[in-house]
C-alpha cells in the first residue's frame, strides 16, 4: 500500500505530518527532532499508519486519542498488534475506547515517554462534540481532534452548546500563533458556510481562495492557526454581536447571547 506524502510542518522540537485515511480524516504523527519513532493521534485505521511508517523506515512510539469516535479509535487494536502490545495509549477516561491503556483524567501538565522519545504536553478537556473530548498542546501544536476545524467546528453529539463554546474560548486564548491541527479536511466546506455567516469578512474571502487552490494541489489545508481562526471562524465570533442580525433573521429568533449564536450557528451549518 503506497500513501501520499505530505510536506510536514517544523516546530521547535519536532515536526508533524499528516496521514490521510477515509474520506477526510488525517492522523497526525509527531516525530520528534533526531528520531526514528513517532507519536500518532486518533488512528481511526491501522492501515496507512503502517504503509506511512513502513515507508518511511519509522516506528510507532505512542497513540495519543482525543475522544471516542471510531474514526478516530478504529485502528488502535490492529496497531498494537503490528508494532507491540507495550505501545502506550493515551487518551480520555473511557471504557467506550478498547486499548487505552493510559487513561487521563485531568486538565494539565503531562510527560510521556515511550521508546527513546518524550512528549511534555498540556491537556485541556474540551467537551461538546462529546463529553469525553481532549485535546494536546505540545509546545505551539495543537492536536484538537473534532472540537475545532479550520473555519468550523464539531457537531454537537453529546455536550451542550454552552460546553462547547467554554472549550472554544479555551483555544482561542491560546497564544496567537499556536498551529491548529483538526482530525479532518472539512476547510472548504466550512468556509462556504462561514461565507453565508460573514458575508463581509475579507480575511474568509481571501484565505477561501487560498484554500481552493491547495485542494486543488491535493495539498492539506491544514494546520490552521489561532491568529488565523480568530479572523476565519464564524464559531469564534460569537461574543460579536454582529452575528446577532443575520442569525435572527435566519432562524426568526433573538439571537441574545454568546451561547446562542453558537448553538443557532451549529444548527444552521447541521441543516446545509
Amino acid at each position: 500500500m503506497s500513501v501520499m506524502e505530505y510536506p510536514a510542518t517544523q516546530h521547535q522540537h519536532f515536526a508533524v505530518f499528516p496521514i490521510a485515511a477515509f474520506n477526510d480524516n488525517y492522523i497526525w504523527c509527531i516525530q520528534p527532532e533526531s528520531s526514528d519513532q513517532v507519536w500518532v493521534v486518533d488512528p481511526g485505521d491501522a492501515a496507512p499508519v503502517i504503509a506511512a511508517l513502513t515507508q518511511k523506515k519509522l516506528r510507532l512510539a505512542g497513540i495519543l486519542i482525543t475522544h471516542h469516535h471510531r474514526d478516530h479509535t478504529g485502528g488502535i487494536d490492529a496497531l498494537l498488534r503490528h508494532f507491540g502490545k507495550q505501545t502506550p495509549v493515551y487518551g480520555p477516561d473511557n471504557t467506550a475506547i478498547h486499548g487505552i491503556s493510559h487513561p487521563l483524567t485531568k486538565q494539565g501538565d503531562y510527560r510521556l515517554t515511550a521508546g527513546h522519545t518524550t512528549l511534555s504536553l498540556q491537556l485541556y478537556a474540551v467537551p461538546g462534540h462529546t463529553l469525553d473530548h481532549i485535546a494536546y498542546l505540545i509546545d505551539d501544536a495543537l492536536f484538537c481532534g473534532d472540537t475545532l476545524f479550520c473555519a468550523g467546528c464539531g457537531r454537537l453529539f453529546e455536550g451542550s452548546a454552552e460546553q462547547l463554546y467554554q472549550s472554544l474560548q479555551k483555544i482561542a486564548q491560546l497564544p496567537q500563533d499556536t498551529k491548529i491541527y483538526p482530525a479532518h479536511e472539512y476547510t472548504l466546506s466550512n468556509l462556504k458556510f462561514a461565507a453565508m455567516a460573514e458575508p463581509d469578512n475579507q480575511a474568509l474571502a481571501s484565505f477561501t481562495e487560498q484554500a481552493k487552490q491547495l485542494r486543488q494541489q491535493q495539498r492539506p489545508t491544514l494546520p490552521s492557526s489561532v491568529a488565523r481562526e480568530l479572523a476565519i471562524n464564524p464559531f469564534l465570533h460569537c461574543d460579536d454581536a454582529r452575528l446577532a442580525p443575520i442569525l435572527s433573521q435566519h432562524w426568526q429568533t433573538a439571537a441574545d447571547s454568546a451561547v446562542t449564536r453558537l448553538k443557532l450557528l451549529r444548527q444552521w451549518k447541521d441543516n446545509c
